[in-house]
């Protein structure tokens, strides 16, 4: 009996790309990786200066470049194709490189279509919940099929902001990032928890130690991580990377893990028709889950500001 081999396609192989393709393979979760950039010569290096990585990585895996034609058995394709945000132009916003992801996707996404390629598809482009969602209407995908990593990192940003103003851990502690990966994503600080117990509660009973913790302070900080990172950089990677290798891994390995993830809302929430990051149950089917949360008021209401907003720069990328 054969057994299956693991097989990915990253379309885009520039920094988010390769990062990916390398937390992939050094964590062995992918036997094939097939990068496909427009600069077949850039894909190709990336390809080969990963597979000489894998020598001395715990896991055997197959790195090269290759074209659409390609990717038809793969399991999972991802998308990290597009332009980062120009901080010297002024863009501190996602969403402005919206429009000129749009034209790179409009000879992206027939090629996919044509490829025969259907499997599951992570979209890491961004603005992410926006292009998920073209791609989702334009692909007709079964819309438990594609999702976005989104607040995924997020929430990890979250949780190590936490982790530096409490000095607890940040694997101790559990919150999320919702709605947007961009400028209208908030913190339900209602169901933040360490070690299980509620972050508002140990602020109540230790005043002396937590009373003085800002909360809107502490999710600016992880708001701006990402902008920092590309100020002082140019790019996001490592922890992109690790976001997209936890995704990947719940789903190959059929974990039914809860993950903070970009999927098309159908009733949850009170919403349709818009892709937003929440807490998703994901295993070899996709999202097999929408996990509703419940929120206060306040935290709803920045919710719905936050869904109002995609929902708008999502016709705008459809022109309407």
């Amino acid at each position: 009996m054969a057994i299956n081999r693991r097989k990915i396609g990253i379309i885009g192989a520039g920094h988010v790309g390769s990062h990916g393709g390398y937390a992939l393979i050094s964590q062995g979760l992918a036997e094939e990786i097939v990068y496909i950039d427009i600069d077949e010569k850039k894909a190709a290096a990336q390809a080969l200066d990963l597979y000489d990585s894998s020598t001395y990585l715990s896991h055997h895996a197959t790195v090269r470049a290759g074209n659409y034609s390609d990717i038809k058995d793969a399991d999972i394709l991802i998308v990290a194709a597009g332009p980062l945000p120009d901080m010297a132009a002024g863009q501190n916003d996602r969403q402005q490189t919206l429009g000129a992801t749009v034209e790179i996707l409009k000879d992206i996404v027939p090629k996919i279509k044509a490829s025969g390629f259907d499997g599951i598809i992570i979209n890491i482009s961004n603005p992410a919940d926006v292009v998920a969602h073209y791609i989702q209407e334009k692909l007709n995908w079964n819309p438990r099929r594609i999702l976005s990593t989104s607040t995924t990192l997020d929430s990890a940003r979250v949780r190590r902001a936490i982790a530096e103003a409490t000095g607890y851990d940040q694997k101790s502690i559990n919150a999320y990032a919702l709605s947007e990966h961009g400028e209208t994503q908030f913190v339900p600080w209602s169901l933040v928890t360490v070690a299980g117990k509620p972050l508002l509660e140990l602020i109540k009973e230790q005043p002396e130690r937590f009373g003085k913790l800002n909360l809107d302070e502490i999710a600016q900080t992880a708001k701006k991580a990402g902008w920092i990172i590309l100020g002082g950089k140019g790019s996001t990677e490592f922890g992109i990377g690790a976001s997209i290798a936890n995704v990947v891994q719940a789903i190959f390995c059929d974990e039914n893990r809860i993950l903070p993830v970009s999927t098309l809302l159908q009733g949850e929430y009170g919403y349709t028709d818009v892709f937003a990051s929440v807490p998703c149950r994901l295993n070899n089917e996709g999202v097999a889950e929408v996990i509703e949360l419940k929120l206060t008021e306040g935290e709803k209401a920045k919710f719905d500001a936050s869904v109002k907003s995609m929902s708008e720069n999502y016709k705008r990328a459809l022109g309407i």
